[in-house]
């Protein structure tokens, strides 16, 4: 099956914040406690602060299909980078995700090529991604693609902290 990407527009808010609550549910509910994913997703991951994120010029979305079907997205972040990070000339994988049923299907290689190439256009020499610790699927993912942790941050959950690995990659 053949993965198109297409950049997402303004107008494409509600379609990105839908897909964005339904795959960081079916990443991380079954390792997080019922009330601190209701708390994530209805104060810090809301609706209208996604769909606000699609139109700020510091984010660049991309939407992923199979046939008409939507199957993942991406958002880049060139924004700030994190202290620790040997280059500012860096720009962040901010998000990457392929529905539960497209997993496995080139979903996230097509976007994690896309973001590279984007990042390369930009003059970018590394790109950048925050991953939970416990979230060996995506880490395993990344480390293909060569990226290394260089750095651990937290990531506030509901009521829960958790940590998150940084890890980068050499693009240039």
């Amino acid at each position: 099956m053949d993965v198109l990407i297409r950049y997402a527009t303004r107008d494409d808010g509600p379609l990105i914040a839908d897909i964005s609550h339904e795959t960081f549910y079916e990443t991380f509910a079954a390792d997080n406690t019922p009330e601190d994913m209701e708390k994530f997703l209805k104060e810090q991951f809301t609706k209208g602060k996604l769909i606000l994120e699609v139109g700020a010029p510091e984010n660049t979305f991309l939407l992923a299909y199979i046939g008409s079907e939507i199957a993942g997205y991406a958002k880049l972040r060139d924004a700030r980078t994190p202290a620790s990070l040997e280059s500012s000339n860096a720009v962040e994988i901010a998000r990457l995700y392929a529905r539960k049923k497209f997993i496995g299907k080139g979903v996230g290689a097509a976007l994690m090529q896309k973001c590279i190439d984007i990042a390369k256009d930009m003059g970018k020499e590394m790109v950048w991604l925050g991953v939970w610790e416990k979230n060996l699927r995506a880490i395993e993912f990344y480390a293909k693609w060569g990226f290394e942790k260089f750095a651990d941050t937290d990531f506030l959950l509901g009521d829960d902290l958790q940590n998150d690995w940084l890890m980068r990659k050499r693009i240039s």
